[in-house]
């Protein structure tokens, strides 16, 4: 393929990824600092660009000269949010998973298609007690921040309202997109756990604490079951007029995947996979999408949907669940 014929194949790309209010020709005469003359000869591949140019442009766009080159290798370009400019702290991680919703939300047809290992982060902000549990451990735990070295949970010293508050909002988002969620018995097991091993340890200040983070865990799951049952999302209490978008919960027994989001964004496929617990790599490459989304197709063809219809399936599925939440009550707090 000619040069100039990749030129104009990148730029015709890169106006598909803006948003239908922004110019190409603006934002790239203010990213490599040209005239617009200049930005429509190398649009039209009168002007090769530089390689400073090009490099700008795929830092800009998360772009790879193997996407841009059509090379036909093994290689993947995945943007890592947060890789360059870590959090500060979880409220800053929350604020970054809500601009990630706002993105999505801008779009007129969009779809989430969720492959959960565990429950779906944005859940555990339903209900403050259980949101406010799970911040606390992600912080302590897993991020290490030394603030909360040394110390117990105790929901009226940490009730992190800042972080529920964002997680209210992507909720609301998330309400308004079509989803698919393909969930196993095992999607409750590393909550359950968490709790648990913070109950053994000691790090629950009181047993009300701990009684509350359950009680939160089983509002959760009632809520998820009320969901399914209408095949529709929706906050807690809110009546019938602010149902949102369609639910379809599908229950597969046998197989339990990683943590997988496949987003359809005006018929554009993007892939969202984790890694360090709750970090994302996404990708937009074509191949490794097309890929991802026949798998998720796959193993729904070999699961149950138990929401709107499926009854049995759906109170089997909801009824084990709350059997493991119930086990967390029978030890006494302290060892």
């Amino acid at each position: 393929m000619e040069t100039n014929q990749l030129q104009q194949d990148l730029f015709s790309y890169l106006k598909t990824q803006l948003p239908p209010h922004l110019s190409l020709v603006d934002e790239l005469g203010d990213l490599l600092s040209l005239s617009p003359d200049s930005v429509y000869r190398r649009i039209r591949g009168e002007k090769p660009i530089t390689l400073n140019e090009l490099k700008r442009i795929c830092e800009k766009y998360n772009l790879s000269i193997d996407q841009m080159l059509k090379l036909e290798n093994e290689s993947v370009l995945f943007h890592a949010p947060g890789m360059v400019n870590k959090p500060a702290n979880f409220l800053e991680y929350m604020k970054a998973m809500k601009g990630q919703f706002q993105f999505f939300s801008s779009h007129k047809n969009k779809e989430l298609h969720y492959l959960c290992k565990d429950a779906p982060f944005w859940y555990f902000y339903l209900f403050p007690h259980l949101a406010a549990f799970k911040t606390f451990f992600w912080s302590k735990t897993i991020n290490n921040y030394p603030e909360y070295h040394n110390k117990q949970f105790s929901y009226a010293e940490f009730p992190f309202t800042d972080c529920f508050n964002i997680g209210q909002e992507i909720l609301q988002l998330h309400n308004d997109m079509l989803t698919v969620e393909l969930w196993n018995l095992e999607s409750i097991n590393s909550t359950i756990n968490q709790i648990l091993y913070f109950k053994e340890s000691g790090l629950f200040k009181t047993d009300e604490d701990m009684n509350l983070v359950v009680d939160s865990l089983h509002q959760l799951f009632d809520h998820l079951e009320l969901q399914a049952e209408k095949g529709q999302k929706f906050m807690p209490g809110a009546s019938e007029v602010s149902y949102r978008a369609a639910h379809q919960f599908y229950v597969n027994d046998l197989i339990l995947g990683n943590n997988t989001i496949l987003l359809l964004l005006e018929g554009q496929r993007v892939s969202m996979i984790t890694y360090s617990v709750f970090n994302y790599l996404i990708t937009k490459d074509v191949r490794f999408s097309e890929k991802a989304f026949e798998t998720f197709n796959t193993l729904l063809s070999r699961s149950q949907l138990i929401s709107g219809t499926g009854e049995r399936d759906r109170v089997r599925f909801f009824k084990a669940t709350r059997e493991k939440i119930n086990k967390l009550r029978k030890l006494p707090l302290h060892q």
